[in-house]
């Protein structure tokens, strides 16, 4: 999805009143405001694909799946993001009794755009591995049959795996499940 950062001066409180009644998202990273553009069909495909894969897989077992119009806050940095999927193990840590935001994410996914994926990769991945439970992160290209994984080795520490071509399978540790590049990109349209 495409952004446009803007500094704001408003505060926090006035953010989360705002989106209350916004008709569009945003987010509040470190004091600026991130306006969410519109999604490309393959976005919406491969979101509710990803999405769909690992609530059926653990549907069963204790975790919370939640797709782009779940809120994280992230304390350290002071920000709230809309990842495009997060899974929580365990009970999810809300911010409030209203449930707009959770703080307990032990994996997130976000699918790049072209507008994105530098931002993507770098500054909200630098927000993201400040939360002591996210153990895996995962960047997947609406391109081409190609998906980045970081996973949490050790403290500071994250292992780098890029899988490419429609075979290949991602194996996700935190929630033991692998995925077919083939299955999650079913539907995907690629230009040629």
């Amino acid at each position: 999805m495409a952004v446009i950062i803007k500094q704001s001066s408003l505060t926090i409180e006035d953010y989360l009143k705002q989106e209350e009644k916004a008709i569009d998202k945003s987010e509040w990273i470190q004091g600026k405001i991130i306006k969410m553009a519109g999604a490309s069909a393959n976005y919406n495909t491969l979101t509710g694909k990803l999405h769909a894969l690992l609530l059926f897989a653990l549907e069963d077992l204790n975790y919370s799946v939640f797709m782009s119009d779940m809120r994280l806050w992230i304390e350290e940095s002071q920000s709230y993001v809309y990842p495009d999927v997060m899974v929580i193990q365990g009970e999810p840590e809300f911010t409030d009794s209203q449930q707009i935001a959770v703080t307990n994410p032990c994996f997130i996914a976000e699918i790049l755009s072209p507008s994105t994926a530098g931002f993507d990769k770098s500054q909200k991945f630098t927000l993201y591995r400040s939360i002591s439970q996210l153990q895996e992160y995962l960047l997947i290209d609406q391109k081409s049959y190609r998906v980045e994984l970081y996973r949490k080795v050790g403290e500071r520490q994250w292992l780098f795996t890029e899988f490419i071509g429609k075979d290949a399978i991602v194996e996700l540790e935190i929630v033991n499940i692998q995925i077919a590049l083939s299955e999650l990109y079913k539907r995907v349209k690629f230009n040629e």
